[in-house]
């Protein structure tokens, strides 16, 4: 059986050889979301962006979804404003949870930063068992997120 990490090994040269040198944020937002999709079968794999004040949903793997979150709400709206990737084993559990769907058991969200520092959206992870993200996952998607801030949002 493959391990979680021999699978991030893989998944991040590809998605760095992927993404380099492309600018336009919606595909590239939507392929790396497609590739997370594909290489870890998640529920839901997708970007929230700071869009005048809020986070609106960007491109996604999965079924429907939010389409506002204020800056502070829910797991999205919290990592995104406390600048921090936050792990969710059990999301009933997360006081101010937003249930976008009821199948949704546990979650992790990682804030995008500009090359000032800034957030500028999250990736927003969400599965149907619960305790399914781990410190592997989150230093994993922390350095995706690393690729993806430098190859969109520094100047």
């Amino acid at each position: 059986m493959e391990t979680k990490q021999k699978k991030y090994d893989e998944l991040l040269p590809q998605v760095a050889a992927l993404i380099e040198g492309e600018k336009e944020e919606m595909s590239v937002l939507a392929n790396v979301s497609a590739a997370l999709k594909e290489c870890f079968g998640w529920f839901w794999t997708g970007f929230y962006l700071e869009r005048e004040g809020e986070l609106r949903l960007g491109p996604f793997q999965g079924t429907v979804a939010c389409m506002h979150i204020a800056h502070g709400r829910g797991v999205c709206g919290t990592a995104f404003a406390e600048k921090r990737s936050i792990v969710v084993p059990d999301v009933e559990l997360f006081p101010g949870h937003i249930a976008c769907s009821s199948l949704s058991r546990s979650e992790i969200v990682i804030p995008i930063f500009d090359s000032y520092g800034e957030p500028v959206g999250v990736l927003d992870i969400d599965s149907t068992e619960t305790a399914a993200f781990d410190d592997t996952d989150c230093r994993n998607l922390e350095q995706l997120c690393l690729l993806l801030s430098r190859n969109l949002y520094h100047q």
